[in-house]
């Protein structure tokens, strides 16, 4: 049983050593070959790319997809587990918070490196058109960030009072911008029954918004009348996806984090547990989405559905899709439904496969379908026929997953990574209990 005075300074933030420095370098390295690529494709224009007439949104949309899918993780874990009142969620909730805000902001600034012209994104405001998904995902995404962001924040408030005083003599300017993101808080019984109801409508208002989110991205695909995306399933195993990748996601990063800062008394093997039960909940469900996607069009297709399946099953994409088939979503089940699965280094390999997949299952699901419409491509280039990413494009888009993990990492640098008031609260009310039983 920890104390309060170990408990603060076990979770107050803390400077980066020499591994983290190196990985701070390491990312701000990646993401400048990122922007300088980027800055020759806005001069040379999209010829840099691969992408043609058929391949038009290539890798970038299907990044933007995965961004996302990950940021789901702020619906499923957060706002589902602060709504149930699970007292084991402490440790984990702020981590999932910090990937959601990540992974929807990147998702925005992914989406505007899309577009060729990003000087015209203002026309997407005046002259948007509600017929268009397009329309509602420009105002879901922004909405999306905001509730993220006070979802993150809310709770951070006692904490950053905590650090103020943490901080006071040692780092007097931290302590001075702690005690103003603190609001002036005191702990009173109004100021915790304010908070207390702000975080629950935030944690409220984030499911039906992720939810929309994750099925306007959908039908973005579904109303483009394209063979693939043709579905009414689109919607469903969208957000069946999402909670695949969001959960992936956080076993990897609560899994770096608790070797890094090493936070073993605070991350137990009990949170590992809790979060493989979930995964391979999640899998399940995504596995059965996969079978009514793929499965049944098989036996009811169309001729230009077969050309399309023939290519996922046993043609030029087939070993990418069986690998993240069989990778991501059947190993995982395999795994995870035994005890020792759920482990934390088997979960941790876990974690990496999934979000492999499930990044690459974006991949397939945006090019095989692209190149395959339903006029046949005749007369163009045989480079047409065909896509992979430039180095242009892969430059940018490994950029845009490492300002991910920097954005991630500033936030641990300067944020308790586990909620301070709330893991002394539970240490108390502990103690209380194991004294009224002694």
């Amino acid at each position: 049983m920890k104390t309060r005075d170990q408990i603060i300074k076990d979770l107050a933030p803390s400077k980066f050593g020499k591994i983290g420095i190196i990985w701070i370098v390491s990312l701000v390295v990646i993401i400048a070959l990122g922007i300088v690529a980027y800055i020759d494709q806005l001069i040379k224009g999209q010829v840099v790319t691969n992408m043609r007439d058929y391949s038009l949104w290539g890798i970038y949309i299907s990044n933007f997809v995965f961004f996302v899918a990950t940021s789901f993780v702020g619906s499923v874990v957060v706002s589902i587990l602060r709504l149930t009142g699970k007292t084991w969620r402490t440790p984990l909730v702020r981590i999932a918070e910090v990937i959601t805000l990540a992974s929807i902001v990147m998702a925005g600034i992914t989406i505007m490196i899309d577009m060729a012209r990003p000087d015209r994104l203002l026309n997407l405001f005046l002259h948007a058109r509600l017929q268009s998904p397009i329309t509602w995902d420009v105002i879901i995404i922004p909405t999306y960030i905001v509730i993220s962001f006070l979802l993150l924040y809310f709770p951070l408030i006692p904490d950053f009072a905590i650090l103020k005083k943490y901080f006071k003599n040692s780092k007097p300017k931290f302590s001075k911008w702690y005690g103003k993101l603190s609001l002036n808080w005191t702990g009173s019984k109004a100021q915790t029954t304010i908070l207390a109801k702000s975080i629950k409508i935030v944690a409220t208002l984030i499911i039906p918004v992720g939810l929309i989110l994750q099925t306007i991205d959908a039908w973005l695909f579904s109303t483009t009348y394209r063979v693939g995306w043709n579905s009414t399933n689109m919607g469903a195993y969208f957000i069946s996806g999402a909670f695949v990748a969001g959960l992936g996601a956080l076993v990897v990063v609560v899994y770096i984090v608790r070797r890094v800062y090493k936070l073993e008394d605070y991350i137990t093997h009990l949170h590992f547990d809790k979060i493989g039960r979930l995964l391979v909940l999640a899998c399940l469900t995504y596995l059965y989405f996969n079978i009514n996607e793929y499965l049944i069009p098989a036996f009811t297709a169309s001729v230009e559905e077969e050309v399309h399946l023939r290519s996922l099953f046993e043609g030029h994409y087939a070993p990418l899709f069986w690998a993240v088939t069989i990778g991501g979503l059947i190993i995982p089940i395999l795994v995870l439904i035994f005890k020792k699965g759920r482990k934390p280094i088997p979960m941790f390999i876990i974690g990496v496969l999934v979000v492999l997949g499930s990044w690459w299952k974006r991949y397939i699901i945006v090019t095989s379908t692209l190149l395959h419409p339903f006029l046949p491509i005749q007369g163009v280039p045989e480079s047409w026929r065909h896509y992979f990413p430039s180095l242009h494009e892969w430059l940018i888009t490994i950029a845009t997953l490492a300002m991910a993990l920097l954005i991630i990492t500033i936030l641990f640098r300067y944020l308790p990574i586990i909620a301070i008031q709330r893991t002394i609260g539970e240490q108390e009310l502990l103690k209380t209990d194991k004294n009224l039983t002694t």
